[in-house]
């Protein structure tokens, strides 16, 4: 081999290996437990009188999208008000009710969802003991702001409550492959590779499989249940509670076990299947 192919080869290997390592890098994965994460107010001027905030991912306080809890004590109701985005929430615990001030109570219970278009006036109350809710922005900053400062941005509130859901199993869910023992609910969006969608997906007690994912952005907060949870990249076997998150990069496997049913909320921007261990 002459002077120049050795060096022509070296290019090569090393472009190739340099390839693998950036693929190497961009798969990757996060988990935060609940029961570590840190509480502020969620809107800070009202001190104590505010609904607990504690982010998940993302920065509330930012032109970024940003996932959160929201912890509400009994009784609470919050007085007439808009934000100045939109906003989709899912209850976790408790009892929840957002709508039009004047709007008749529904109370949403755990795995409902709802949509609160930004400049649209209403109020949230909540009525469980104990409260709790994921909300979810696509962009920032998340602010309060009086009724006097509504809009119409042309969205329409959207309320479900999780009795009205409509599940998907195995044979219905032509957008993905769904194992035996798991149901799905698309909630908003797309489920095309690409474009951002949300679903929720229901496992029955004992189920125990991997959701194998392939997207840029792969999101997933327990809503209901205990997730006994193991990445591909850590092997590591973590517990996850009620209000726990993890995410993925790139092309990833998810090992997720469970003694009882559960629902987990899944937002991506590309393709995931659940198939059984």
């Amino acid at each position: 081999m002459n002077k120049l192919s050795c060096f022509t080869y070296l290019l090569i290997l090393l472009n190739g290996m340099t390839v693998l390592s950036a693929s190497a890098k961009a798969a990757r994965s996060n988990v935060v437990l609940a029961e570590n994460i840190k509480w502020g107010y969620l809107n800070p001027l009202r001190g104590d009188k505010s609904p607990r905030a504690a982010e998940l991912w993302g920065d509330r306080s930012k032109n970024v999208a940003t996932g959160m809890l929201v912890n509400f004590k009994q009784g609470f109701s919050s007085p007439p008000h808009i934000h100045n985005i939109s906003y989709r929430g899912i209850v976790i615990d408790g009892l929840l009710h957002n709508d039009d001030p004047a709007a008749k109570e529904m109370w949403m219970p755990q795995g409902s969802f709802w949509t609160q278009p930004a400049g649209e006036n209403h109020i949230t109350a909540a009525s469980g003991q104990s409260n709790l809710i994921y909300l979810e922005i696509d962009s920032g900053p998340y602010l309060v702001k009086p009724s006097a400062e509504s809009f119409d941005n042309g969205q329409s509130p959207l309320n479900i409550h999780y009795g009205n859901l409509t599940w998907l199993n195995a044979s219905d869910a032509t957008f993905m492959e769904v194992a035996k023992g798991a149901k799905i609910t698309p909630l908003w969006g797309s489920s095309e590779q690409g474009q951002l969608g949300g679903a929720l997906l229901k496992l029955s007690a004992g189920f125990n499989g991997t959701l194998q994912v392939d997207a840029q952005e792969f999101r997933a907060v327990v809503i209901k249940g205990s997730v006994k949870y193991e990445s591909s990249e850590s092997r590591d076997i973590q517990q996850l509670s009620t209000g726990s998150y993890f995410d993925s990069v790139g092309k990833f496997k998810h090992n997720v076990a469970l003694s009882k049913e559960s629902l987990i909320y899944i937002r991506t921007n590309g393709r995931y299947r659940l198939t059984h261990n």
